[in-house]
């Protein structure tokens, strides 16, 4: 690790955020292998990341209901309950951004979200605004892993990619960060994400 890496980049949703959309499917399908089924299939990752890319909801949810009529309202459900896939705030993470922020550590966040939902998140975590800037997909109309986001919130902030550590739960997206020269890291639960930022230096053991 170079001495000048002190900067830090949260992906938001799986690390900070507790958002999945079991929270909300489990209410409506009762059946686990349906329900995963379901996620999978119909409201599937790929189509979600769509909308995080820039797509509206209503034009994701017209083309879906439109493929699977007799899904109509689980489909409409995504989009219409989506505050009830957020489960709230990570706290062990929220813990270890409250560690960095008040040792002074520039903090950045990169996130896949919509941008038809994100203002809300805004509203119900507070956190967020100890970010000195958040660049979100779905307003920039590309996602993680494309390396053109990561050299968009370089470019915008005035960063240089050797100076960051970039935290995100997907680990091809913290590989992609790597690559174009940040320290990635994959997220897997707050601990371990401590242990590996007290190795780097940026945390008190």
């Amino acid at each position: 690790m170079t001495a000048n890496r002190s900067t830090v980049v949260f992906d938001l949703g799986g690390v900070l955020i507790d958002w999945n959309p079991r929270h909300l499917y489990r209410k409506l399908i009762p059946d686990e292998t349906e329900m995963e089924y379901f996620l999978a299939e119909v409201c599937s990752p790929a189509w979600n990341l769509e909308q995080d890319r820039g797509r509206t909801w209503k034009a994701a949810t017209e083309l879906l209901c439109a493929q699977h009529p007799d899904k109509t309202e689980l489909i409409s459900a995504y989009r219409g309950r989506w505050e009830e896939m957020l489960n709230g705030a990570i706290a062990g993470s929220v813990d270890v951004l409250q560690e960095l922020k008040d040792r002074g550590n520039p903090l950045y966040a990169l996130t896949n979200w919509s941008a038809e939902t994100f203002g809300r998140a805004l509203e119900l975590f507070d956190f967020l605004a100890w970010f000195e800037g958040i660049v979100v997909s779905g307003q920039e109309k590309m996602v993680k892993p494309d390396p053109a986001i990561y050299r968009l919130l370089c470019q915008r902030h005035g960063l240089n990619a050797a100076d960051l550590v970039y935290i995100d739960d997907n680990p091809k997206n913290a590989a992609a960060a790597s690559e174009l020269g940040m320290h990635g890291i994959h997220f897997t639960e707050p601990h371990a994400l401590r242990k590996q930022l007290v190795a780097l230096g940026l945390l008190r053991s």
